[in-house]
């Protein structure tokens, strides 16, 4: 028996996941969340093999809390289900340790079969994104976005940077100094070619990496 969670802050969603789940005799829905406070409450009591998160949620969102979530968890599998095109997360989420990611337009089928995945170990990696991965590992490096050059945790620095977190805060989150802290943030605008934390944020508005 394979236990799930969901993670969506939406009621209608996660009712609808938890029925179609329910017709399957190896899945047991076992805990829902709303954002990614709850996702890391329900995690923590211990009784959930994958969790099926959104990534667009209020408050707390999904990036936030899948790096959270694996800092403190590294063995659990996290599934992606999102409104967003492969084309702005996915590569990214999986560096930051999703097992998989799927888009809310796919067959429900296949939401299925990447939970029985992710919950032997594997990761679940769509048509769509292996054609993102391909592209990725064999296109020019030059041809890349710039922000798939930053390092996993130049990534993190840049994303609470670019949704307007401060950097003593970040440092009290991330348990890093304050200079280590800016000398990231030193690396990302200098990797990015930008000059302010407000081009960061539009860099990422952009690119579909923040909303």
């Amino acid at each position: 028996m394979i236990k799930v969670g969901i993670v969506d802050d939406h009621a209608i969603v996660r009712t609808g996941l938890r029925q179609f789940l329910s017709e399957h005799v190896d899945l047991r829905v076992v805990g829902e969340a709303n954002d990614g406070r709850e996702a890391l409450e329900l995690v923590r009591e211990g009784n959930v093999d994958v969790l099926l998160m959104d990534i667009s949620m209020p408050d707390h969102g999904g990036v936030d809390a899948l790096q959270a979530i694996k800092a403190r968890y590294p063995d659990l599998a996290v599934l992606i289900l999102s409104g967003f095109p492969e084309a702005q997360y996915a590569t990214t989420l999986l560096r930051f340790g999703a097992s998989g990611y799927l888009n809310k337009e796919c067959p429900p089928e296949d939401i299925v079969a990447a939970i029985r995945v992710v919950a032997r170990g594997r990761r679940y990696i769509s048509p769509a994104v292996a054609e993102l991965l391909a592209d990725s590992a064999l296109g020019p490096a030059e041809d890349r976005p710039l922000h798939e050059h930053l390092s996993e945790r130049e990534m993190q620095v840049f994303l609470r940077l670019a949704q307007g977190e401060t950097i003593g805060a970040m440092a009290e989150t991330m348990f890093l100094s304050v200079k280590t802290v800016s000398t990231y943030r030193t690396r990302v605008l200098q990797k990015l070619k930008l000059g302010s934390n407000s081009d960061l944020t539009y860099y990422a508005v952009k690119n579909g990496l923040i909303q």
